[in-house]
């Protein structure tokens, strides 16, 4: 089995697009306008219209209720991320912070309130964990 992808769900598509094709750097597929993926070489983050929920069946989602899940993304440099990002995150969670497993990471909320954490392995152990993932 693979994990494949993370799906928000959203009432303003265009605008959590456009959010995280700036967290990203990479722009998104449109095969609806309805439906986007965010691909990277590690996932695809998919953002659906609330309209779309009702294929899932009545209520199995709902848009902006997330605070349960954390979506992470590992990156080569917090501090560098940080300043690129500081001009258009608007909730910050926590800037970069050590974190007691040997991740620098620094949690923000996309406008729907969905929260990312974006982190770097710094010490030899955290370093040494994700190395051997791959």
């Amino acid at each position: 089995m693979n994990f494949s992808s993370v799906r928000i769900i959203t009432d303003d598509v265009d605008r959590l697009v456009e959010f995280y094709e700036k967290v990203l750097e990479v722009t998104a597929e449109r095969p609806a306008p309805v439906f986007a993926e965010l691909v990277v070489p590690s996932c695809t983050l998919a953002i659906g219209h609330s309209q779309t929920a009702q294929l899932f069946g009545t209520d199995a989602v709902l848009s902006a209720q997330n605070r349960t899940v954390i979506i992470e993304f590992r990156v080569d440099d917090v501090e560098a991320e940080y300043e690129r990002l500081k001009s258009f995150v608007d909730n910050w969670v926590k800037e970069p912070t050590m974190m007691p497993w040997g991740n620098r990471s620094m949690l923000f909320r996309d406008p729907d309130g969905n929260l990312l954490n974006l982190f770097e392995p710094v010490t030899e152990e955290a370093i040494k964990r994700f190395r051997d993932r791959h």
